[in-house]
């Protein structure tokens, strides 16, 4: 089965938590020190938040799957899809051991595919990431101007 992964980058950790939980109404899964990550099966996605990107605010959204056979079919329709998958293979990321693939969408959103085998205790090798989960080197783009209380959106 599959699920959402949504990756922000935020400026504080403790209060982007206490923000989240209230929001999915539980605390995270996982906390370290400059990291934080919950499990949610309704709706069902892995949301991860952490101060590690250079710039604050989304960083990357990804598809988590169960098992490595799913992942080699995730791959397959990346590359059916015309984008240049960029496969980093087994890793230490985000506090896993995981099998990772990368895929920028039309717009320079980082995309990730990846299956997570085990927990780690590093959230990263170092000088191996260039986002803040180990992915491909994205250009900002501006954003749109619709503001939450804008009235559009």
């Amino acid at each position: 089965m599959k699920r959402l992964h949504i990756h922000i980058s935020v400026d504080n950790l403790d209060k982007s938590i206490g923000f989240y939980s209230s929001l999915f109404g539980t605390q995270p899964t996982k906390v370290k020190s400059d990291y934080a990550k919950w499990m949610l099966d309704d709706p069902r996605v892995n949301f991860a938040i952490s101060t590690r990107a250079a710039k604050v605010g989304l960083d990357h959204f990804g598809i988590q799957v169960d098992a490595p056979e799913e992942l080699t079919g995730l791959r397959n329709q990346m590359k059916h899809a015309d984008l240049a998958l960029i496969d980093k293979g087994e890793l230490s990321c985000c506090y896993a051991e995981s099998d990772k693939s990368w895929v920028l969408d039309p717009n320079g959103i980082a995309w990730e595919a990846y299956h997570t085998m085990a927990d780690a205790e590093i959230f990263t090798r170092p000088k191996e990431t260039q986002t803040a989960c180990c992915g491909p080197k994205v250009e900002a783009k501006p954003m749109s101007s619709c503001a939450p209380k804008s009235g559009c959106c």
